[in-house]
């Protein structure tokens, strides 16, 4: 790596942390503020806000819900490997290698991204910058997919975003960046079929090949393959906001935020420290859910890696072992073909 790499690097690292910093000390001082209410230590609060928590049932909540979200994104990224990369392969060869990514995402989600492109390129010899773009377009259908569920919430549940808006004026926001994003569908769309700008080359890229093959009702088939994570999320988290006493946030305000909340987990802060950030924000009378989120997303992250660890030795094999003569392997060129038909 140049220098000028690494002072780059290191300069990155120090903002995101720096922020991330920044961010738990404003939680710490909700935390702070409302224990002083109650006569409390901002330690004593949160022991007392933990304390009555029925664990049990929490668990009963959480681990059906992290397999499940699991299961379903598997199969999407099943579907999406079999469109753009390995039209032969089947679902349950994607279990491991997508289990085993979780725990390289606990490093960085793109270093989970990579596991997959890597297996990939090894075992069906994909290059790996289309096996790139087809993560690529997973995730920017995930981004439309948080905001389509936002923006249900916020057209049902008007009331709620407004009275949430105290301290940053979310019904503005949030109506402005659905348009911003609606906006951009149809060139998005009109660009990768040659329609606008036809000379542009910069859609001949290897790692936007996924779109120039993608076709709008596969767009809107991966957006309903991912809804059923996004609706058990709003369920499960309105459930264990009850378990941990907050019993006042109710399923609509869950619909309109927490595609939110998940959007700005995405930032690259240490720890999500932007959602933890944001729960605090759209919930001001509860600080406490700040402290909630962190459990929430160490959970969630510690038994997905769980899970992973359970399908590594099978992915190791498919990643660092001999590469068998597989009928599932097909070269870029009959890929695309069996695409096109």
């Amino acid at each position: 790596m140049s220098d000028s790499s690494s002072v780059k690097s290191w300069t990155f690292k120090t903002i995101t942390w720096l922020l991330a910093i920044g961010c738990f000390y404003l939680v710490y001082t909700k935390i702070v503020e409302a224990g002083a209410r109650s006569e409390l230590g901002p330690l004593e609060y949160l022991v007392d806000f933990f304390a009555g928590v029925e664990w049990w049932l929490w668990l009963g909540l959480m681990i059906p819900y992290s397999i499940f979200f699991f299961l379903v994104d598997a199969h999407a990224t099943w579907r999406v490997i079999r469109w753009f990369n390995v039209p032969t392969i089947k679902y349950t060869d994607i279990l491991p290698i997508r289990g085993s990514s979780y725990i390289l995402s606990m490093v960085n989600e793109q270093v989970g991204k990579g596991a997959m492109s890597l297996y990939l390129l090894r075992r069906h010899n994909v290059p790996g910058w289309e096996a790139l773009s087809s993560m690529i377009f997973m995730a920017l259908t995930e981004i439309y997919q948080l905001l389509f569920f936002s923006a249900i919430g916020v057209l049902l549940y008007n009331q709620l975003v407004v009275e949430a808006s105290s301290q940053l004026p979310l019904d503005v926001i949030l109506p402005v960046v659905f348009i911003v994003a609606l906006a951009y569908i149809p060139i998005h769309l009109l660009y990768f079929s040659r329609k606008l700008l036809p000379s542009s080359t910069l859609r001949d890229k290897p790692i936007l090949s996924a779109f120039n093959r993608a076709r709008p009702s596969q767009y809107l088939l991966l957006l309903l393959f991912k809804a059923p994570n996004l609706i058990m999320a709003v369920v499960v988290y309105t459930q264990a906001l009850d378990l941990f006493g907050v019993e006042q946030v109710n399923f609509g305000q869950m619909l309109a935020f927490l595609p939110v909340i998940f959007l700005s987990a995405a930032l690259p802060l240490p720890f999500h420290a932007g959602a933890l950030l944001l729960w605090t924000v759209l919930f001001p009378e509860y600080p406490e859910v700040g402290a909630f989120s962190l459990v929430m997303h160490t959970f969630f992250v510690l038994f997905n890696a769980l899970l992973g660890v359970f399908f590594l030795p099978k992915a190791n094999r498919e990643l660092f072992g001999t590469q068998a003569d597989d009928p599932t392997s097909t070269t870029a060129s009959s890929q695309q073909a069996a695409n096109q038909k």
